[in-house]
């Protein structure tokens, strides 16, 4: 056991939407929303203002229009994310080699292992924590400086109450938990903040009178192996005393990404199946957008109500973090498979993973392609002459919002909009005020594609 609440756990606050106000000045203080901006687009990430209307990630983008119809809906840019995710990682390995990343704005640190340890096991659990206080406080005055974005930090002796810290101290905040307070600053909580604990398993411990912590550590072990099993009924019990041993693992390359969900009853109606896969495909694709990642390769699992289990996978053009894209490859492959009798568990998941998503070419194809088809087929019922092949006129270009832009005469700027062949831009940047507002037929060729800003303006002199 830790005598210093030496693991801290690091959360950037609103990340992606966080670094859009910070890149695009017009946009602080106001509502922003990130993620698809499409019919069927679901919320990555909100900012605070957003929030205040009941607006947050995982919610339909419809969803959140309808009760935040002011704020600015911007589509990701993963580029941007990771560079300044990499600016805070490194300045985390700064602090020490042990650096457990869980997605782009989310990480571990074991401050035990980098510099500060020796004087960390030198001194008194009081002194201890002064000085991860002291060490964690000048990490977030670096973040802000070097990116101006916030951070909420929790430190405590475990990565399970070093997570729990985090959550606490959000926005913006610092939260230390002392090595020994754990079970005082757990009892009165819900089960629901210890991880692993969903809706399913809140709803069987609730059925038995469980509703806090305090409840799961007085119940004991046997109570809980018997209502969830051993493994999971063990685990529930050891978190709820603030135990967990588990050591801060460098990061791994990941090698996939999937979800997948159990249902109580099997499921038998293949158009409800269908609709639990774009479930699943939505969650998939949050969990690639949280890593910075995308994937060539869409892999489904079913099992059946036999208990065989089935696994179906395309390989696609390309890689891809489009939900839609995956989802129709996940429906594809479900009418590959034979569902009679029932389903008890699906699973999707991506495969083969590239470091790249800003410019997901293969998806707008896709789109492009399934509009063209719709359309030909259309004039074909009408008896219209169809329209000339993709291949026989020119592209059309793409514009998306929150997209970067440069243009010959007005300089940086980013996408507002776009629509019946114009394209509305704002030329702002990181630097700079809040800036005018311009609009362009949507093929102008003196406005292109750019990349993003760094955050903080550059010393000329290069310090």
């Amino acid at each position: 056991m830790r005598t210093v609440p030496s693991i801290i756990h690091l959360d950037m606050d609103a990340f992606f939407a966080a670094v859009e106000q910070a890149a695009k000045p017009s946009l602080r203080g106001k509502p922003v929303v990130v993620g698809g901006v499409g019919g069927r687009g679901v919320v990555a990430t909100a900012s605070y203002e957003a929030r205040k209307f009941g607006v947050h990630s995982a919610m339909p983008t419809a969803q959140a229009r309808r009760l935040c119809p002011n704020a600015a809906f911007l589509t990701g840019r993963f580029e941007a994310y990771r560079q300044n995710s990499e600016i805070v990682m490194e300045l985390l390995r700064e602090r020490s080699p042990l650096v457990e990343p869980l997605s782009l704005d989310e990480a571990f640190v074991d401050l035990e292992a980098g510099p500060y340890g020796p004087a960390l096991t030198a001194v008194g659990p009081a002194e201890g924590a002064q000085l991860v206080l002291a060490v964690a406080e000048d990490l977030r005055a670096d973040i802000r400086e070097r990116t101006g974005l916030t951070a909420s930090v929790g430190a405590a002796g475990s990565k399970l109450m070093a997570k729990i810290a985090s959550e606490r101290a959000k926005p913006d905040g610092l939260v230390l938990v002392e090595v020994g307070m754990e079970r005082t600053v757990l009892a009165p909580m819900p089960v629901r903040a210890l991880p692993g604990i969903g809706p399913a398993t809140e709803q069987a411990l609730r059925r038995a009178g469980l509703t806090t912590v305090a409840d799961l550590a007085a119940a004991g072990p046997e109570e809980l192996v018997q209502l969830l099993g051993r493994a999971h009924g063990a685990g529930v019990y050891a978190m709820s005393l603030g135990l967990d041993d588990r050591p801060v693992v460098p990061e791994r390359d990941a090698k996939s990404v999937s979800v997948e969900d159990t249902f109580e009853v099997d499921l038998a109606d293949r158009d409800r199946i269908l609709r639990e896969i774009d479930v699943l495909s939505a969650r998939c694709v949050r969990r690639l957008h949280a890593t910075g990642r995308s994937g060539r390769t869409v892999v489904l699992k079913v099992r059946r109500f036999d208990f065989s289990t089935l696994t179906r996978s395309e390989t696609l053009r390309g890689p891809t973090d489009d939900q839609e894209v995956i989802a129709a490859t996940a429906r594809r492959l479900a009418l590959q498979v034979d569902v009679t009798g029932g389903v008890r568990l699906l699973g999707v998941g991506v495969s083969q993973l590239a470091d790249f998503t800003q410019e997901d070419l293969f998806a707008q194809l896709e789109r492009a392609e399934r509009a063209e088809q719709a359309e030909r087929a259309e004039q074909a019922e009408g008896g219209e002459e169809p329209a000339p092949a993709v291949a026989d006129v020119p592209a059309v270009r793409r514009w998306w919002p929150g997209q970067d832009v440069t243009h010959a005469e007005f300089g940086p700027g980013w996408v507002q909009g776009s629509g019946v062949g114009r394209v509305t831009v704002r030329f702002e940047t990181p630097y700079s005020g809040p800036g005018r507002v311009r609009t362009f037929p949507i093929d102008d060729e003196d406005l292109e594609p750019s990349g993003p800003l760094p955050l903080r303006e550059p010393d000329p002199d290069g310090g």
